[in-house]
């Protein structure tokens, strides 16, 4: 839950039973190909998101995808070069932060290392073709699964997601 207080947005705490976590092995495209359309998801459940980013070049390069989404598709986002976060479903970052309130954290190649617990749904998006990445997937999805959070991995098809 939400909740405003003099202008800030804060989320409430969830134990890891109850936040749902889905790793997502790209295997055919880019997070910012992949991006849009889990975003787009996300918007019209009504929950906002931060995208994690792993520096500040990623956020400029997802920046850009979102805003070069197909017609008909409008994803309102913003990162701290363009402030105004409480206003923001979608928060890009390359902190460990959710000045939006968000309830769903989208981390690429598992950057965040702050508390999880603000969030009740979380999606690991990380590079199928990088094989450092996907071994670094692997002891995130090892420690999540034994602190108890509910795990669930997708991997890119030709056409869609697979659940494995």
């Amino acid at each position: 839950m939400q909740e405003q207080s003099e202008g800030q947005v804060t989320a409430a705490v969830h134990q890891p039973r109850d936040v749902q976590v889905g790793f997502y092995h790209l295997t055919r495209t880019s997070f910012e190909a992949a991006l849009p359309t889990l975003l787009e998801r996300t918007l019209e459940t009504g929950e906002r998101a931060v995208v994690r980013c792993q520096d500040s070049g990623q956020v400029s390069a997802l920046d850009n995808a979102l805003w070069a989404t197909p017609p008909g598709v409008w994803l309102p986002h913003g990162s701290q070069a363009m402030g105004h976060a409480d206003r923001q479903p979608i928060w890009l970052t390359a902190c460990d932060e959710s000045p939006n309130g968000a309830a769903f954290l989208f981390r690429i190649n598992g950057a965040w290392d702050g508390e999880l617990t603000g969030f009740t749904r979380i999606f690991d998006l990380f590079d199928g073709h990088n094989d450092e990445a996907v071994q670094h997937a692997r002891l995130r999805w090892q420690k999540m699964k034994q602190a108890g959070y509910r795990m669930a991995y997708w991997q890119q098809q030709a056409k869609g997601w697979a659940k494995r």
